[in-house]
């Protein structure tokens, strides 16, 4: 299969977010996207971008994305945090994601980061082993905590 790893463009927002969407069905969230294209457009290519987009392309359809952005560790200093890295359902299995994968570590490389981060799901067997093979550490006692924009406004207004 012929395909192309490239950086993204502005244009190609709308099938980034689709792909976003599938992900957030795959991991059983579907109702949690809330990001608009728009959003995208104007966080990824206006004057200080929020992040940078390695999408795959087969015959001029965006099948596979890789969203990274810089963020700074204390004990490593800058590092980048992979966001996500979706593939179309009916394109895995075709190399498309370990290529983007690879894409994101050169671009890691070359901007002479420390450490990549990111998190998985606990259930997805499949991609946990890809990472493992590929040499990357499962961190098994950090637990991932956020807090939803409800829970913000709820702890500022009770404390």
């Amino acid at each position: 299969m012929n395909f192309i790893i490239r950086e993204s463009k502005k244009e190609d927002m709308p099938q980034v977010l689709n792909l976003i969407k599938e992900l957030a069905t795959f991991e059983r969230e579907p109702e949690a996207v809330v990001v608009t294209v728009e959003e995208l457009q104007r966080e990824g290519f206006g004057e200080n971008p929020l992040f940078k987009c390695f999408v795959a392309e087969v015959d001029s359809e965006i099948v596979g994305m890789a969203l990274v952005y810089f963020r700074f560790s204390t004990w490593k200093g800058r590092t980048i945090h992979l966001e996500d890295l979706i593939v179309k359902e009916k394109m895995r299995g075709s190399g498309l994601g370990s290529a983007l994968y690879q894409e994101v570590l050169k671009y890691a490389k070359s901007q002479g980061v420390k450490r990549v981060e990111w998190v998985v799901l606990d259930w997805n067997e499949g991609a946990i082993k890809f990472y493992e093979r590929s040499g990357a550490k499962i961190l098994k006692d950090w637990r991932t905590v956020h807090m939803d924009e409800k829970g913000i406004t709820n702890f500022l207004d009770f404390n």
